[in-house]
């Protein structure tokens, strides 16, 4: 595995694969690997040639500077990990490298990213589209890789990449959970012990309003008993649970039982860390 920190050097690469005819598979992390990402990579590498993961906390997609602060950092232990995973190159560069002077563009996604991480961070999914447009553009993949738990930021990803005719497939893997049901997600390494053991209520106020939904309530119905259930809990402090339709992430009527795919997103605080996690439910 090479590690390479320069646009340029990238860049060197990935037009010599091309040339060659091999194939491009792009991981985009921000690092603190866990199983979640280093299963991204194995299939990166089972569907493609060459793998490229890169490892970059984006400045520019932090609505809160303290979150920015405090994301977990570990290129040592991150290298290691990747390894064995078939990655050909690790890409990591520094802030000054990927932003050698300020953008000014600025991504509309409509409603897209007006409903739950789109309002409740603003800018964020700007700063996600610059830098990932940024990363395609710097490695030239066939396809690129992404956790479904991240459900808004892949369906912005998608929009994207269709507007701006990019040259690629976006590949969605499912999300990678712990034993006791807990997303894997690189801020769970902030948590403390005990709002660790907490941590999975989340996971199952999914799983509670699946079972209510395939149960035909309502979107009232199932908002009213999630939220009561998390209120059991008052080390979480809940920011949005959402009943979407899962193509295009807008809020269903909460009066009738809903009906085809549907997605289940919620974002919560534990112990000062922000959480997210989803679920998609197909309903007859």
């Amino acid at each position: 595995m090479e590690i390479l920190q320069t646009a340029a050097g990238l860049q060197a690469r990935t037009e010599g694969w091309r040339q060659n005819g091999q194939r491009i598979g792009l991981v985009p992390t921000m690092g603190a690997l866990h199983e979640g990402h280093l299963q991204l990579v194995r299939a990166a590498a089972r569907e493609n040639d060459v793998v490229v993961v890169s490892i970059f906390v984006n400045p520019t997609q932090f609505n809160n500077p303290e979150d920015f602060r405090l994301y977990p950092r570990l290129p040592e232990a991150d290298a290691t990990l990747l390894q064995d995973t078939g990655c050909t190159v690790l890409f990591a560069p520094s802030v000054e490298e990927m932003y050698p002077q300020p953008t000014v563009m600025r991504f509309d996604f409509g409603a897209l990213e007006q409903v739950m991480e789109g309002a409740h961070r603003p800018g964020h999914f700007n700063g996600v589209a610059t830098v990932v447009s940024k990363l395609f553009h710097l490695s030239r993949p066939h396809r690129a890789y992404f956790g479904q738990k991240d459900l808004q930021q892949v369906a912005v990803i998608r929009q994207m990449v269709a507007d701006l005719s990019f040259d690629l497939e976006p590949v969605t893997f499912p999300t990678v959970r712990e034993a006791d049901g807990l997303a894997m997600s690189s801020r769970n390494r902030r948590l403390s012990p005990q709002a660790r053991a907490v941590a999975p209520r989340l996971y199952q106020a999914l799983e509670l309003a699946t079972r209510l939904l395939q149960q035909h309530a309502t979107v009232a119905e199932v908002q009213q008993q999630v939220t009561a259930f998390l209120q059991q809990h008052p080390e979480i402090e809940l920011e949005y649970f959402d009943i979407s339709n899962a193509r295009t992430l807008q809020p269903l009527e909460d009066g009738a039982a809903p009906a085809g795919q549907v997605a289940l997103c919620l974002a919560a605080w534990l112990d000062g860390v922000r959480l997210i996690d989803n679920v998609v439910v197909n309903l007859a």
